[in-house]
């Protein structure tokens, strides 16, 4: 082989290499910040994962917010009208986070299944819910026929 040829397979070769290391390191270092969505209805069913981020959407159960009086921690629980599953957040919360109303929480699964968020999403006005929210609550035969939206 004539030794320009064999210099440059050796060029080709090693660009091939490092961008073949590049984007498994890439992709190595995004893995932990994907955020799965789960509706209530599949977390109670063990289909979450307990040891990664995840979203859970739904709805605020109506009288199950308890705030705490010495601190900003908060519990709820988010429903899509076949389980529930009890939330636990410390922070402030958005200003329309309310009972009966869509939110979406990020954060972990602790033990007992119950989801330790690090931030609440609510919906920004009554005529939206998140996308993810809407498709998990289709078809549910006993939610209010107002609150799915196209």
């Amino acid at each position: 082989m004539h030794p320009l040829r064999k210099q440059r397979l050796y060029g080709v070769s090693l660009i091939v290499v490092l961008s073949s290391a590049a984007i498994g390191l890439v992709a190595f270092a995004l893995r932990d910040n994907i955020n799965l969505f789960y509706p209530p209805s599949e977390v109670v069913a063990g289909n979450a994962p307990a040891d990664r981020n995840i979203r859970l959407g739904g709805m605020v159960v109506e009288g199950s917010i308890e705030r705490s009086e010495t601190s900003l921690a908060t519990q709820f629980l988010v429903t899509d009208y076949e389980a529930s599953v009890p939330v636990r957040y410390t922070g402030i919360l958005p200003d329309l986070f309310a009972e009966g109303q869509g939110v979406v929480a990020e954060g972990r699964l602790n033990a007992s299944r119950e989801l330790i968020a690090t931030q609440i999403l609510a919906k920004h006005d009554e005529n939206y819910m998140p996308p993810e929210v809407a498709a998990a609550l289709e078809g549910k035969s006993s939610a209010p026929a107002d609150s799915l939206l196209p």
